[in-house]
């Protein structure tokens, strides 16, 4: 048996969390959850598509294998405003604060404010920022019923709605075509000191070069952060060009898979597409950024 001095002791503990803060945090700020049981867990009358299952005990199975350290559930619109499932999957959760998650509720509504405020009480810590959508077709712009989506991003319900999650501490998440960036930057000059959040790379390619540059410009705004997500990570010169305008600081990761032969696929994918860049800034991408941004632990 080893006979170790305090000193020894404290030298060998230290080693061990050195060890541990040099290994990368990986986290995914993008995934979706649905249920298989559609009877507890049914997709509202409202809702946009209709998905395959996706649910919770295989995916922690998969988390577990690819030693993924933190996810943000982004809430789904086929569940609309009922946010059931998400507080299912963070009461399951694997470990403590391993979930964080998004919402969605309509912008128009008068009740939205105390919407948001009763969920983040019933879920304090959890919820990071407010889903918004606005991809449709300019010449259908805006909706102003149905699906929770393609609402006016000029109405002043909307700067309410902006307003009363930064008053929660939240962020804004947008889901948007490049066509909306300068709406969206009108919003977030208002709001300069709240993370807004572009998903999927901007939507780049649903849009004109000009249009383009316009998601770019948003990061002369301080607090807009650029997410490197979905079908859209195969867009190398465009991820490059969002890289030199966000920096490195500014820049996330999502939809690492919901397996292992989509996170090898997805994982290569990320390091190719990044190889012009150093390890230090990669590993900000993968996991660093968004332990801050999300308040993480």
């Amino acid at each position: 048996m080893l006979n170790l001095t305090r000193r020894e002791l404290s030298l060998g503990l230290l080693g061990a969390l050195q060890v541990r803060a040099a290994q990368p945090v990986l986290v995914d700020t993008h995934v979706h959850l649905f249920a298989d049981d559609q009877k507890a867990f049914p997709y509202h009358a409202n809702a946009a598509y209709r998905p395959k299952a996706e649910p919770l005990a295989p995916y922690l199975n998969f988390v577990r294998e690819a030693k993924i350290d933190h996810v943000i559930i982004v809430h789904p619109e086929p569940y609309q405003d009922d946010h059931s499932y998400l507080k299912y999957c963070i009461a399951h959760e694997p470990s403590k604060g391993f979930f964080k998650g998004t919402c969605l509720f309509d912008p128009m509504a008068p009740d939205t404010a105390a919407r948001m405020k009763q969920l983040t009480n019933e879920l304090p810590g959890r919820i990071v920022a407010l889903r918004v959508h606005a991809t449709a077709d300019p010449k259908k712009y805006p909706s102003r019923s149905g699906p929770i989506r393609d609402r006016d991003l000029a109405a002043p319900e909307m700067a309410k709605t902006w307003k009363a999650a930064h008053e929660l501490g939240l962020g804004i998440q947008m889901h948007f075509i490049p066509y909306y960036a300068p709406q969206i930057r009108k919003l977030a000059e208002q709001f300069r000191e709240m993370p807004v959040i572009l998903d999927h790379l901007g939507r780049v390619g649903q849009g004109t070069t000009a249009e383009f540059d316009n998601v770019l410009r948003l990061s002369e705004l301080p607090k807009v952060v650029m997410k490197y997500s979905g079908e859209y990570m195969n867009r190398k010169a465009e991820t490059q060009r969002a890289f030199q305008v966000f920096g490195a600081d500014r820049m996330i990761w999502g939809g690492l898979g919901m397996n292992m032969e989509q996170f090898r696929k997805n994982s290569a994918l990320f390091n190719s597409t990044f190889d012009f860049t150093t390890e230090d800034a990669r590993a900000k991408i993968r996991g660093g950024n968004a332990m801050k941004l999300f308040r993480l632990s």
